[in-house]
C-alpha cells in the first residue's frame, strides 16, 4: 500500500482507500471511497483530517441519503448512460438524484464519444469513464478535466 501511495504521490495522483477508514489513515491516503452497498453510518460521527476527501457512490435516492449521513463530499451517480453491463439511469433521473443529493456529482457509466455532448449539457462536477480514458488518455483542456 505504501508503494502504491508513493507512486500516486510521485505522479501527482490522489490515493483513496475503499471502505476502510482505519487503513486510509494508517497509510496516509488522500481520502476514503465508500461504495454504494456500504451502509455503515459510523462515518457520520468522525472528523476527518484536513484535506481528507470522502467519496461515495449511489444509484438511487436511498443510497444518496445514506451517503449524506456518511459525510460524503463527492458522489458518483451511475449508470448515467447504457453500457454493455448496465441499463441507463437516464438523464432526468440522474438530474433528480443530483438535485436531491446537493453533493458534488461525478457522472459514471457508459461515457463515450457518442454521449459526451449530453454529458456537457447536464454539467456534472466531473465524470469518470474507464474505457473512455483508456481510449482517449487524460483530458488536457475543455470543460471537463480529470
Amino acid at each position: 500500500m505504501i508503494k502504491l501511495r508513493n507512486f500516486c504521490k510521485k505522479n501527482q495522483r490522489n490515493f483513496y482507500i475503499s471502505n476502510n477508514l482505519e487503513l486510509a489513515n494508517k497509510v496516509g491516503a488522500n481520502g476514503l471511497y465508500i461504495s454504494s452497498n456500504n451502509n455503515d453510518l459510523k462515518f457520520k460521527i468522525l472528523r476527518f483530517k484536513k484535506n481528507f476527501k470522502v467519496l461515495g457512490s449511489a444509484h438511487n435516492f436511498k443510497e444518496i441519503q445514506i451517503k449524506k449521513l456518511q459525510n460524503v463530499q463527492e458522489i458518483f451517480i451511475s449508470p448515467l448512460f447504457k453500457d454493455k453491463k448496465n441499463k441507463q439511469l437516464d438523464i432526468y433521473k440522474y438530474l433528480n438524484l443530483r438535485n436531491f443529493s446537493l453533493i458534488k456529482d461525478i457522472s459514471l457509466g457508459g461515457i463515450d464519444d457518442d454521449n459526451i455532448k449530453k454529458l456537457k449539457m447536464i454539467k456534472p462536477f466531473g465524470f469518470a469513464g474507464i474505457s473512455y480514458f483508456q481510449k482517449k488518455g487524460p483530458l488536457k483542456k475543455g470543460p471537463f478535466k480529470n
